[in-house]
């Protein structure tokens, strides 16, 4: 896949009304990328009203935050909402969704292969989950990192898995879902490790972490975590699915050739610059109202962020990672260019920008 760059000018900013909406949105979230004091990986966060939600991998379960803006959940109690009483294994990145007026949580555990999805639901973000219950993903194979969304009326369900049964690469998949605990049909592979910016760590190679969005011309992107979280050349990239594409077509979906947010310039997208005060920045999350794509924020302003990260000038290690606050923008007329897809070998619409 290749990529080139057109700017028909600046960004079109929205109506006033929704510019004023999406502001009063992100009001209390600081200018700049703030290092927390929570010294972890993995954040996954939404808002709800006034209240944002994390949750996290703790205790050998699972912890629910709550707190009045991104930066003081680290200050916020952690609750337990799930502990591993049947001995699962190791408990990773614990995904939290809003559907229905209920909450999910979507969590891996497993040991080595045997890493597989489960979910628990409450009518409360922080008390009275249910028993894991593991996600009855086609193939049942090794399977992380998985979230939910609706787009089109449809709820999907994106992962990051093995096509077999080794560990040579972790693909993106995405499959339907008939409720939220329930998934229906085949997966299909959305997303493969093969560009050259995303193949610079290996053993294996990476595309994992992946997080919907909508951007203001309602497409659907789906942004992912590249190259081995072990190494600072950990970025954030995208994927964009073509105006009225099938999500479970990997060819209506288009890919930036190169990182967006990354701390290693040799990997980054043309025009795009490496970060000044974080090192390997991944695994993010957008904060979204209710966490639903539906309320993806229109051209302009800046949105709430977290990811996690290890500052510069410390040594980079899992042990280091801390979540930090950002933001995060729609840039537009970005042409995303594929070879060989039939009738159609460009796509040119948003993308985005992060900040730290």
């Amino acid at each position: 896949m290749t990529f080139s760059r057109r700017f028909a000018g600046a960004a079109a900013f929205v109506l006033s009304l929704m510019l004023a909406a999406a502001m009063s949105l992100s009001s209390a979230e600081p200018a700049r990328a703030e290092q927390t004091g929570l010294r972890a990986a993995d954040p996954s966060v939404l808002r709800v009203g006034s209240t944002y939600v994390s949750v996290e991998s703790a205790g050998g379960g699972i912890a629910v935050r709550q707190a009045s803006s991104t930066a003081a959940l680290a200050s916020a109690p952690a609750r337990q909402v799930w502990s591993d009483t049947g001995g699962l294994g190791e408990v990773w990145a614990p995904e939290i969704v809003r559907d229905g007026g209920r909450y999910y949580i979507y969590f891996s555990a497993g040991r080595g292969a045997a890493h597989r999805m489960y979910v628990i639901d409450s009518a409360a973000p922080d008390s009275g989950y249910s028993a894991g219950t593991k996600l009855a993903l086609a193939d049942d194979k090794w399977a992380i990192d998985g979230t939910l969304f609706t787009f089109g009326g449809q709820r999907w369900f994106v992962w990051s898995g093995w096509e077999g049964d080794s560990n040579v690469e972790q693909n993106l998949y995405i499959t339907r879902m008939s409720s939220p605990t329930a998934p229906t049909g085949a997966r299909y592979v959305i997303s493969q490790p093969r560009e050259s910016w995303e193949r610079v760590v290996g053993n294996p190679f990476i595309n994992e972490a992946p997080e919907a969005i909508k951007d203001p011309n309602g497409q659907l992107h789906v942004t992912y975590s590249a190259n081995g979280s072990w190494s600072d050349r950990y970025c954030l990239a995208d994927l964009r699915l073509r105006v009225g594409g099938d999500p479970t077509y990997v060819w209506d979906w288009y890919k930036s050739n190169g990182c967006l947010f990354g701390s290693d310039r040799g990997t980054m997208m043309p025009g795009w610059d490496p970060t000044l005060y974080v090192d390997g920045p991944g695994h993010h999350s957008f904060v979204l109202l209710d966490g639903d794509i539906a309320t993806s924020p229109p051209a302009g302003p800046r949105f709430p962020l977290m990811f996690h990260a290890v500052a510069k000038g410390t040594p980079y290690s899992w042990e280091n990672r801390h979540w930090y606050t950002g933001t995060f923008s729609w840039w537009g007329d970005i042409t995303y260019s594929r070879a060989n897809v039939p009738g159609d070998p460009t796509s040119t619409g948003w993308s985005l920008k992060f900040f730290e």
